[in-house]
């Protein structure tokens, strides 16, 4: 553990000596010694993702994950009771599996969760952790174990290790619901719809207000569904499984969270809700 928090160290010393004037770190472990390492190099402007970290030249970017999340799990919610699809059993079950328990993956599991109970509260949502995000045979295993207690859609909140959960989706012809990127393409047909996270859209966002002498040092930018920087994918695979109400009440979900009318849960700020035991 030691030489780890060493190279950690060592990877930032050098990047605040290379001359760069800006870096952005998606690292979450760096989160801990950033400070320290901005505070040593203060010529140089440093940008962090998915966490808030103070420093006069420390931009954070914090995305509403939980937003997005909520969408996915109305919309399986709403998928689940739907007859005639063979994908669909009878049983009012979803999943999600996340990579670890911590407040950043609860983030998007008390997201889902709520907008599934939102729409139906009889809907169960299976839960799980592989303790891993690069472990796809761990994926497949929990899904498959879902699956059989009754699931037909699992969400995967687990980085490398969801592309079992997908593999496990197409095996057992149920659904998956991917994240941050688009992952529909990866099994068409049974990615229900992935869980975007725009981090492209966050670094650009940085670098312009760099690039223009305004770098946002000290403070923290967050992106939502406003800003486009998190949302659903259009379904392009699975529009014909999706009835036409269905997709409207996602929109309208969107909507009403995009104008403030409708509040989603944030483990970050709040805390841990009744819905998931923290």
């Amino acid at each position: 553990m030691k030489k780890w928090h060493e190279r950690r160290e060592q990877l930032l010393r050098r990047a605040g000596t290379s001359g760069f004037g800006l870096v952005i770190d998606l690292e979450f472990s760096h989160g801990e010694v950033l400070p320290t390492i901005a505070k040593a190099y203060p010529q140089v402007d440093w940008v962090f993702l998915n966490n808030k970290i103070n420093g006069d030249n420390i931009a954070s970017v914090l995305f509403n994950e939980q937003d997005s999340s909520y969408l996915a799990g109305a919309l399986a919610a709403m998928m689940t009771t739907q007859t005639g699809n063979p994908k669909i059993n009878p049983d009012k079950k979803i999943g999600v599996i996340g990579g670890t328990k911590s407040v950043g993956i609860d983030k998007f599991l008390s997201g889902y969760i709520q907008g599934a109970h939102d729409v139906d509260k009889d809907v169960q949502v299976l839960t799980a952790y592989s303790n891993s995000f690069g472990d796809p045979a761990k994926g497949t295993q929990l899904a498959d174990t879902m699956f059989q207690q009754g699931a037909d859609i699992v969400y995967q909140v687990a980085g490398g290790t969801g592309a079992g959960v997908i593999q496990s989706a197409k095996k057992n012809n149920h659904y998956a619901i991917g994240v941050d990127d688009n992952q529909d393409k990866l099994a068409p047909g049974y990615v229900l719809t992935s869980v975007l996270k725009r981090s492209d859209l966050a670094v650009q966002k940085v670098v312009d207000l760099y690039a223009g002498g305004q770098f946002p040092g000290g403070r923290t930018i967050t992106l939502g569904l406003n800003e486009g920087g998190v949302g659903l994918t259009d379904f392009q695979y699975t529009k014909q499984d999706i009835p036409q109400a269905v997709q409207t009440k996602v929109d309208d979900l969107r909507k009403k969270i995009a104008s403030g009318e409708l509040k989603v849960w944030n483990v970050v700020d709040q805390g841990y809700p009744a819905w998931l035991n923290g």
